[in-house]
């Protein structure tokens, strides 16, 4: 979820629950987003992967440090108690964890002691439309009302902006767990993953059946039904590497690229990449190539796709990979729904 998000919904958490007490508010606002802070220790990164983005600071432990140094400073800069500061400081960061594990990019709750992560696939790790409405939320909240307007208009904004946020989550819950129970009837979907519209999902699907891998693809739209599926029939044989085919179609073209997204991510997209499902085209260039594009389903954003482009020159040779978000043509365009 997005750091103004975070801030915002712990905000409105605390204020709920504290009152009026502007040095407890500020320090619950601040705590729901001050794990997005371990962006800054990408150096330690490097060499300790346990600081990497949604690492230890997304942890209970690490949320637990936070608050002890948080509770112990912070009274030196606006008086306070430490118990509450603690409070207020572990609240916004357990708040955190669960809105980034609500999302479809996972956290490690009990890290270090496991190393398992938890994403519940209930929302888009960056939601754009939401993005923009806690953006305006917050202007409205500390720039145009506070200390303007009349105290029971500013709690009817803070009762108003709750309510959003308690219906969307629930509403993004319900519709989450309903599929969760019915996605087996529309297919061999074993993966659910939201779109920024609540009403709209992918459901995913993968299988090996000897040579080939199999992937499903259906986009779920509430009171419409499935749109799909859609299936992509991948050949596991690929090119050797160092000597590679000429591409004349779009099946070689899917063929040979897969082996080489398989070592992509790694090297270029993160962990961002090694946790999505990929689904693909293929296309003629105009010079008489061919170029592979696996885009993912979890990263895309206003009809933008997170794109792994493989381009095959015509006659043979070296293929170009390239990273980029682009527009793509989906399978489910102009397709009729079913139920």
């Amino acid at each position: 979820m997005d750091l103004i998000t975070h801030v915002l919904i712990a905000y409105l958490l605390t204020l709920g629950l504290v009152g009026f007490h502007v040095q407890y508010i500020a320090a619950g606002a601040l705590a729901g987003g001050l794990p997005d802070a371990d962006a800054l220790l990408f150096p330690l990164a490097r060499r300790w992967p346990i600081f990497s983005h949604r690492g230890i600071t997304h942890s209970l432990l690490g949320v637990t440090v936070i608050a002890i140094g948080g509770a112990l400073i912070a009274p030196l800069i606006l008086p306070g108690s430490v118990l509450i500061y603690f409070a207020v400081f572990l609240l916004g960061g357990v708040l955190h964890i669960l809105l980034d594990g609500f999302t479809n990019y996972s956290v490690p709750p009990l890290l270090p002691f496991s190393p398992k992560r938890i994403a519940f696939d209930a929302e888009r790790a960056v939601n754009f439309f939401v993005l923009i409405f806690s953006v305006v939320s917050m202007y409205v909240l500390l720039g145009v009302e506070r200390n303007v307007v009349a105290l029971d208009i500013y709690w009817a904004s803070i009762y108003f902006l709750s309510g959003f946020f308690a219906l969307y989550l629930g509403l993004r819950l319900a519709v989450r767990l309903w599929l969760g129970r019915r996605a087996h009837l529309y297919g061999e979907f074993r993966y659910i993953v939201p779109t920024e519209n609540p009403f709209v999902w992918f459901l995913f699907g993968e299988s090996r059946d000897g040579g080939h891998l199999r992937r499903s693809l259906g986009r779920y739209v509430v009171g419409r039904g499935l749109q799909g599926p859609y299936t992509l029939d991948i050949p596991l044989t690929g090119a050797p590497e160092g000597t590679p085919r000429a591409v004349t179609s779009a099946a070689a073209a899917l063929e040979q690229s897969f082996p080489l997204l398989a070592r992509e991510p790694a090297g270029r997209m993160g962990r961002m990449a090694e946790e999505t499902h990929m689904f693909a085209r293929a296309d003629p260039t105009m010079d008489g190539g061919w170029i592979a594009r696996w885009y993912s389903i979890e990263f895309g954003m206003l009809g933008r796709w997170l794109t792994i482009e493989v381009s095959f020159p015509p006659g043979g040779g070296a293929p170009r990979v390239d990273r980029k978000f682009r527009r793509i043509a989906m399978p489910w365009k102009d397709a009729p729904s079913s139920v």
